[in-house]
């Protein structure tokens, strides 16, 4: 696993991200070649800015491959629907040359360069997704791992490994085999000088409960030393899913855990960014203001604005604007509660703001008040607060940083509506908090257009 902007990926999901940029570069190289020859080939790249115009491409190409999920590492895509996705990225990526070049006609290589550089690429992508995926399958390329524990982290834990092959990391045993009624120190010591002597794995991962009684410290140590990587399971859990699990954290772990470091220059810097984030989307978004207020007016009676009690950093309550998507009364007769899957009260036109999340713009003025970041834990009302709370153990360290309008848990997870959907997402915030630094903040804010697009999540 390779960590960047506090994410930690798979290094094959990287080697596979790194090949396709070189294919797409190269792709539309070989077009200009086979177009123009060699006698032009470096006049084109120099004099018609060429060579900026390629870069220009291959991140688009690289952003339309991105957007239908083809270097998502949580989701295991079967052979067809890879390939399904491929030719809807490549056609997407036909559509929008199309569209510059009509549009832009100085960023126009020529016609027939697009039109070879396409036909390579296709060729070259299938052919290599073809080849990657048959590397990726062979055991011998693929890291040995041993789980030493039963229980839930355990189970949860080899589960996560046998559900993606992409992660390059095969379960070859693991103590839950042996029954926990035989589960002793003398047993799990026995199977790890087994797994030493035969040489049988490259990674064991501890998720013992009862570490004071069960964990075989001296055989854990000889596997060690003996080139065998030992690793803490609930690390590795955080570093596949994303999220840290409220079950198994204590005082001890967040006292000596590497993160939850709020240090005031990068709150500072944070706090520009969103200014200006929000600053920028506002101007953006201005044009569709007085569009979308006239159509939540005439959608329903009531007022265009709602406006709503929410909790922000340090427990402090403060008014929270959005555009309105329900009825006027919608909850007069049922007080706080949730939205749920086609809940009734949500209005014709407010399906459609939400869906879009045109229902949020007025947050930005939360943000540039200061009651909000751009991106942050999303903020809940007191009444839910106070009862999550009580249910959920460390529910209020998501309070240590402003709310935000988009965030970690949003992009990762549907919208909660349950005490075991707001238990899922608290473990995703948390992992916001622990890992906050900006550059963390402007991938989510990415990953957030990649959602919004697509319309996921909403309710």
């Amino acid at each position: 696993m390779v960590r960047l902007f506090h994410v930690y990926y798979p290094t094959r999901t990287l080697i596979l991200l790194g090949g396709e940029v070189f294919l797409v570069l190269g792709s539309f190289l070989l077009a200009i070649l086979i177009c123009f020859g060699t006698g032009q080939f470096y006049a084109v790249l120099s004099v018609d800015s060429g060579l900026y115009k390629i870069l220009a491409i291959t991140g688009l190409a690289i952003l339309c491959l991105y957007y239908f999920d083809l270097y998502d590492f949580h989701r295991a895509l079967v052979p067809g629907e890879a390939y399904f996705r491929l030719f809807a990225g490549l056609g997407t990526l036909s559509f929008l040359l199309a569209g510059f070049s009509f549009l832009f006609p100085d960023f126009m290589l020529g016609r027939q360069v697009y039109f070879a550089g396409l036909i390579i690429l296709t060729l070259y992508l299938v052919s290599w997704r073809a080849i990657y995926t048959w590397l990726i399958g062979k055991r011998y390329l693929c890291e040995r791992i041993y789980v030493l524990g039963t229980g839930p982290l355990a189970s949860r834990l080899v589960d996560t490994l046998r559900s993606r092959s992409g992660l390059g990391m095969e379960v070859v045993g693991w103590a839950g085999a042996f029954g926990n009624g035989s589960l002793t120190r003398e047993a799990l010591a026995g199977s790890l000088e087994s797994v030493r002597r035969a040489g049988a794995v490259d990674r064991v991962i501890v998720a013992l409960s009862d570490r004071r009684n069960l964990m075989p410290v001296r055989e854990l140590l000889d596997l060690r030393l003996s080139g065998v990587r030992v690793d803490d399971a609930a690390a590795l859990q955080e570093e596949l899913t994303g999220r840290i699990d409220v079950e198994h954290l204590s005082p001890s772990w967040l006292i000596f855990s590497d993160g939850f470091r709020l240090k005031p220059g990068v709150m500072m810097t944070e706090r520009t960014l969103s200014i200006a984030v929000s600053l920028c989307s506002l101007l953006l978004t201005l044009p569709l203001i007085p569009l979308i207020a006239l159509a939540v007016k005439l959608s329903s009676p009531g007022p265009v604005f709602y406006r709503q009690k929410r909790v922000g950093r340090n427990g402090v309550t403060f008014d929270c604007y959005k555009f309105r998507t329900m009825r006027a009364d919608a909850e007069a007769d049922t007080g706080p509660t949730w939205a749920d899957d086609g809940d009734p009260r949500i209005t014709r036109v407010g399906h459609y703001l939400r869906k879009m999340r045109l229902d949020e713009i007025p947050q930005l003025w939360n943000v540039l008040r200061g009651d909000m970041s751009f991106v942050g834990p999303r903020p809940e009302r007191p009444e839910f607060v106070e009862w999550l709370s009580r249910e959920i153990p460390y529910y209020n360290l998501r309070h240590l940083v402003l709310p935000g309008i988009t965030g970690w848990a949003q992009i990762n997870y549907p919208y909660g509506a349950s005490l075991e959907e707001s238990k899922e997402k608290l473990c995703y915030d948390l992992y916001y908090v622990k890992n906050m630094s900006v550059a963390f903040d402007l991938l989510i804010m990415f990953q957030t257009l990649k959602i919004v697009f697509l319309g996921r999540g909403s309710r």
